[in-house]
This record gives structure tokens, C-alpha cells and sequence, in this order.
């Protein structure tokens, strides 16, 4: 079984180019639209579709994805199960982040409505 430590470095090295397809797939065959998953990705991380683009392009792994990330004042609010693990008591900041944009892909996939994904009060 791997440490936290390893899980966590593993997280930390994995591109997002090798994830984003996987965020795709599970949001189109829910049918929503890629366009509403790049808007929930520029909700946390503050990235447009060029940067977005950039990123993908320069394979750049979740550490310096969410590095150079803005990421937003109402990403504590994001609570829940992803996983297998409460994103809100994950302790190390990199993989709370990660856990964070893949729970608002879930929750994108699940059908929840754009406004309580992007926490709007």
C-alpha cells in the first residue's frame, strides 16, 4: 500500500493533459457541455480557455497547474465525497486542489445546476 506521501507526490506529477479527456468524456456522456466544464475550471483556477489550452499543450502536472492557479476565494466551499476521501479534511493543499476540480466535475456530470456548482449565493 503507498504512503500519503506517495499518493501525494503521485497526484502532484500526473499531467492534466492525461486527466482533462477523462473530464470530457464524464461530462458529455452525462450531457453537458465541454464549454460548461471549461467554465467550472476558470470558476476554480481563474484559466481561460487559451491559457487552459496552454496548459494542455506544455503538459503541465497538477503542481504547476494549480502553482500558477488563481484559485478562487469560494473554493473552500466545495464540500463532499470525491474519491473515497472528504475534500474538505484532505490536509495536503495540492491534492485538496485536484480533489476540488474533480468534484465540481462530478458534480457538473450529475446534472447540479451551474449556480451551486460555482457556489452563488
Amino acid at each position: 500500500m503507498a504512503s500519503k506521501a506517495d499518493h501525494h507526490e503521485r497526484i502532484a506529477n500526473m499531467t492534466f493533459s492525461s486527466v482533462y479527456p477523462h473530464y470530457v468524456n464524464k461530462v458529455v456522456k452525462k450531457e453537458r457541455t465541454t464549454e460548461e466544464l471549461h467554465q467550472v475550471i476558470e470558476w476554480l483556477t481563474g484559466y481561460d480557455q487559451n491559457k487552459l489550452n496552454k496548459l494542455i499543450e506544455e503538459k503541465a502536472t497538477f503542481k504547476t497547474f494549480f502553482e500558477n492557479a488563481s484559485l478562487n476565494p469560494n473554493a473552500h466551499l466545495i464540500k463532499g465525497v470525491i474519491c473515497g476521501y472528504r475534500v474538505e479534511e484532505i490536509e495536503n493543499p495540492l491534492t485538496q486542489q485536484v480533489r476540488y476540480l474533480d468534484k465540481l466535475v462530478d458534480e457538473l456530470a450529475k446534472g447540479r445546476k451551474m449556480e451551486k456548482i460555482l457556489r452563488v449565493a
